[in-house]
């Protein structure tokens, strides 16, 4: 959640920013209105309960008539106490809720707007040209299904719309594709996870899942757990409630998992193929950093993104997402988006989130100060690939007869330098 200092001392700063999100400004209002029911009713609380306290001392003095009248006085008071601590759990609900609902606040400079206000930040590569011997480009369905790689027939009819199975060389492609993000993440210094896909409501919840983007997760009832859709979610868990050291640097992690999202209201966008599937795998890296140290790690993240696609060659461009297509934990996204020459299009490949310290706040991540105290920490999240960039390499790198030339990065990887039709 925001922070609570802010909301007091520049409520208009948190205003402005619910304004560049499309946001409704009177969250703001209703929050400060919360916060100061919630202080008067603990002070009320506060009040009684000291003066039961104090009268509780006159009772254990007092004799005969005078105890039994100081009892029945004490009787009074004490519900009195119980109403005023059921106020005062009230107005703390209520407050958190009204606290809850406020996205974070988003940057300096980040562009305001919605899905179509970014700002293009760079272009890097050269798109390809059609080889020779083609009419049009093969999509990346096209080229699965000849190479043996992609079956989304079968994937429906096991699992549904949007599931597919890759098999062969498609198998191969998203091992090495992965295997060599976790790869150039130990490189950079990121340790190496296996995550939960299954978490707690809290968690959930605390990483900002459950707001407006709550009907893309899949939930099990009976269990009270959450599928994730990234693996950002169990990384943040991960020191959940915890003092952190953070005096060597950041905490740095690259988690590997299974991802699953309902995709609830994108019917008829991207049905064809896995552009936008219900399950994939991810390479996620994921950060815990002190809050001064987060822009510079965001752009460090950047760079590692952009270093992966350069390695499997794509061009791709790079975007400053704008404030109302930003995630609620997000206060900055910048987007790396691949060409995808039969959409003649760039389509996103991956992101890089800074959260500063909203999810943080939520899920009692902290720090020790120079001064004793503690404080919450920065957190962000970036992909370091995933399932979708084998749409990009497929046609990027697609030839006349059907065959797709394998990147050098990969080739270690995967053991061959070009996949030919089956």
């Amino acid at each position: 959640m925001i922070d609570l200092r802010l909301l007091r001392d520049d409520p208009d700063a948190v205003r402005a920013s619910q304004r560049a999100r499309g946001e409704d400004e009177a969250a703001v209002d209703r929050a400060l209105a919360a916060d100061v029911r919630r202080r008067g009713a603990i002070a009320e609380f506060e009040r009684l309960r000291a003066e039961q306290k104090s009268r509780g001392k006159d009772v254990a003095k007092a004799k005969g008539e005078e105890k039994q009248a100081l009892l029945a006085g004490v009787k009074e008071l004490a519900e009195q106490v119980k109403a005023a601590q059921a106020e005062a759990d009230a107005a703390a609900q209520e407050f958190d809720a009204a606290m809850r609902s406020i996205p974070n606040v988003v940057a300096d400079g980040v562009p305001p707007g919605g899905e179509d206000d970014y700002v293009v930040l760079k272009e890097v590569g050269a798109k390809p040209e059609l080889p020779e011997g083609l009419d049009a480009w093969r999509d990346h369905l096209e080229l699965g299904e000849l190479l043996g790689a992609i079956d989304t027939e079968r994937g429906a009819k096991v699992s549904g719309s949007r599931f597919y199975f890759l098999t062969g060389v498609g198998a191969r492609l998203e091992l090495a594709l992965l295997n060599l993000a976790v790869a150039r993440a130990v490189e950079a210094g990121l340790t190496p996870m296996i995550t939960p896909t299954l978490v707690k409501p809290e968690v959930m919840a605390g990483t900002g899942f459950l707001g407006a983007h709550a009907a893309e997760v899949y939930r099990l009832e009976e269990d009270d757990l959450y599928l994730t859709g990234t693996s950002e979610v169990a990384l943040a868990g991960y020191r959940a409630d915890e003092i952190l050291d953070l005096s060597a640097g950041p905490e740095r992690y690259a988690g590997w998992s299974a991802c699953y999202r309902r995709e609830a209201g994108s019917y008829g966008k991207d049905t064809r193929g896995i552009i936008r599937v219900h399950q994939f795998h991810k390479v996620e890296m994921f950060s815990y950093c002190r809050p001064e140290d987060a822009e510079a790690e965001h752009r460090r993240m950047l760079e590692l993104e952009e270093a992966m696609l350069a390695a499997v060659e794509l061009p791709y461009r790079v975007i400053d997402t704008a404030a109302g297509d930003l995630g609620s934990s997000a206060a900055r996204k910048f987007d790396c988006e691949a060409w995808v020459p039969s959409q003649g299009a760039y389509r996103e490949l991956s992101s890089t989130s800074n959260c500063t310290t909203f999810q943080a706040r939520r899920l009692g991540v902290r720090e020790r100060t120079e001064e004793g105290g503690t404080r919450p920490v920065a957190t962000l999240n970036g992909t370091l690939a995933t399932t979708r960039w084998i749409v990009a390499i497929l046609e990027n790198h697609q030839q006349p007869d059907g065959s797709v030339r394998v990147p050098e990065a990969l080739r270690p990887y995967l053991g061959l330098d070009v996949l030919t039709p089956a």
